[in-house]
Parts: structure tokens; sequence; C-alpha cells
């Protein structure tokens, strides 16, 4: 079992876990993940490391409630406990000094940019962060951004807070700057964001990473579901990845990959909440 330190809300069905797992906070990197099981029978999901603590021994998760395993994990307090947490898997993003580095953020992708950004900053380079959201409510870690940031732009869709328009529209902007010289761009959120950016930074040739979280099973590379399309060959996202070169992913049979257990996901959801609604009834 694995202790729930401490919980908080980030905003709507956004929450922060810090789990006490002092072996996987030892050995957790920036660009790594875990996968946990909330209780016997439950599925095992994926999630990106967003915080590590090897004094404390904790790790912290931060997620968005969407479907059933989310929404149980949502429900959780501090002296709760998960019954699986396995990790740190994956590879850690390669951190180097380049330049400038250009973090892009979306929605709940801000959280596992993060302390990748953190790492880029300590490594010696500039660091421009965009963070993007629909609305100014659904903005997160912007604080905590700025801190390992020497400057953050923030867009929205409907233009509540910053700039009005797609993290990928200020990211054109910056690389038309002729004052800017990027050298690198690192980007993290959903798959249309990611492919997105992806496309804008391919014609200047400006290198560019993507943290991909595509379905897993087990997360060790045997089951095959995290496969994705790499520079024309297949590579597991839970062993190959997560980090991958943007301009070689295969966004468009990823995105269509994704969408494989939408009705089982969508009846676990709707079965799981009725069995609330009879609860509390």
């Amino acid at each position: 079992m694995f202790p729930i330190r401490s919980a908080a809300v980030l905003g709507p069905d956004l929450t922060r876990l810090d789990i006490e797992a002092p072996d996987l906070a030892r050995a957790a990197r920036p660009g790594q993940f875990l996968m946990l099981r909330v209780a016997e029978g439950g599925e095992r999901i994926p999630l990106t490391i967003a915080d590590s603590d090897a004094q404390a021994g904790t790790v912290s998760i931060i997620f968005l409630a969407v479907g059933k395993t989310t929404q149980q994990l949502s429900k959780l307090r501090a002296g709760d406990a998960l019954l699986d947490v396995a990790g740190p898997l994956g590879r850690h993003i390669e951190v180097g000094k380049v330049g400038t580095v250009v973090c892009v953020g979306g929605g709940v992708g801000v959280p596992a940019l993060n302390p990748k950004a953190r790492a880029l900053k300590q490594a010696g380079n500039r660091i421009i962060s965009i963070i993007g959201a629909r609305t100014e409510e659904l903005l997160v870690l912007v604080n905590e951004m700025a801190a390992v940031s020497d400057e953050v732009r923030i867009t929205t869709d409907d233009g509540s807070q910053g700039r009005k328009g797609f993290v990928s529209d200020e990211l054109k902007a910056l690389l038309d700057d002729p004052s800017i010289k990027v050298d690198l761009v690192v980007a993290v959120g959903p798959i249309p964001m990611m492919a997105a950016v992806a496309e804008t930074t391919r014609p200047y040739g400006v290198k560019t990473l993507v943290s991909l979280n595509p379905i897993m099973v087990d997360g060790t590379g045997m089951c095959g579901g995290c496969r994705v399309t790499v520079g024309g060959e297949t590579k597991f996202a839970c062993v190959d990845g997560p980090v991958f070169d943007a301009h070689e992913v295969n966004f468009k049979e990823l995105s269509q990959r994704q969408k494989r257990f939408t009705d089982f996901e969508r009846r676990a959801k709707e079965g799981y909440e009725h069995a609330c609604r009879l609860r509390q009834a």
C-alpha cells in the first residue's frame, strides 16, 4: 500500500496527490511516469510524475478527473492509500545546455512540463514558457512555471487571460521575433495541441520534443498497447519514450488509437457515477 500524504484541489476537477513512495522518489527523473492502481480489481493507469521529493520520500501527481479511475483518485484524502504504484517508468528527458528553450504546456500538460522546465533551467538554459488553457480558471501552476522560467506567456481560448488564442499562435509569434533565437521547443499537452506545435516549428527547423501519454496497460513494453509510429518505426511510449521528436511522430495515427476504448471508458464512467448516486441516496 502507498499512503496519500496530502491531497489538494487545484481547479475544476483538477487534483494533486502527494504519495509516499521513498524508492520511487529517490529514482525519479524529469519526464518519467508511474503506473498506479487505486484498489483491487481496478485498472492500472499511467500518470506523469509532476514532482518528487527524495528527502520527504514522496512523489506528486496532478490529474484531471475525466474517467472512472481518475474520479476515484480525486476522492482520496490524506490518510487513504493506493494499492499499487510502480515506477519510475520511461526514459527521462535528456538535459543539457542548448541556449533558449521554449516550454509549451496546454491544460493538464503543464504539471508534466514543470519538472522538465526546472531541469532545463538548472542546466543553464534561458526558459520561455507558454501556458495555455480553455479559460482563465483552468490555468494551472502559473506561479510554479514562473519560478523556473525567465519569461512566461499565457494564452486562453476565450481571451479571459493573456493572449486570446492557442499556444501555437503565441509560439509562432515568438519564432517570428528576430530578437529571439529559439534553440529547442518542449511541449506537453493534448494530442491536437502537440501536433499543432510540431507543425508550427517544422518550417523553422527548430528541434521539438513532445511527451506522449498513450493508452498503457503494463508500462513495461509487454502489452504493446502504447505503440506509436515515430520516424516510420513502431515505438513503445512506455520504454522508448515518453519523450519523442515531435517532427517524427505520426499524430494522426496516435489520435485514432486513443479512441479505441472510448465506449468502454464511457460505460465504466457512467456505471461508476450511477453507483455513486445510489450510495448517496
